[in-house]
């Protein structure tokens, strides 16, 4: 728990060093990769439940969404072949 308050601290020290263009950038990366995450659990919610009319169950859960998020339709395509094979 102390060494994630500790690297939280130094990346927020690190922030305050940055000019002003720099900030925006961070923080225009930052809310990218939010979008991203949300919008892949939208997706991989919305697909649970168009599979689970087809008697398929597809998992909603931090690994598949971030999975998603990362990949983009390939790790839809992954999560989906995963949870049919397996």
């Amino acid at each position: 728990m102390k060494l994630t308050l500790y690297l939280i601290g130094i990346a927020v020290l690190l922030f305050l060093f940055l000019n002003k263009a720099s900030k925006g950038r961070v923080i225009e990366a930052f809310s990218i990769w939010w979008f991203r995450i949300a919008f892949a659990f939208v997706i991989l919610f919305a697909i649970h439940l168009i599979a689970s009319q087809f008697g398929l169950f597809i998992p909603v859960n931090i690994v598949s969404g971030l999975l998603i998020a990362f990949l983009g339709v390939p790790g839809i395509a992954s999560v989906l072949t995963i949870s049919i094979f397996l």
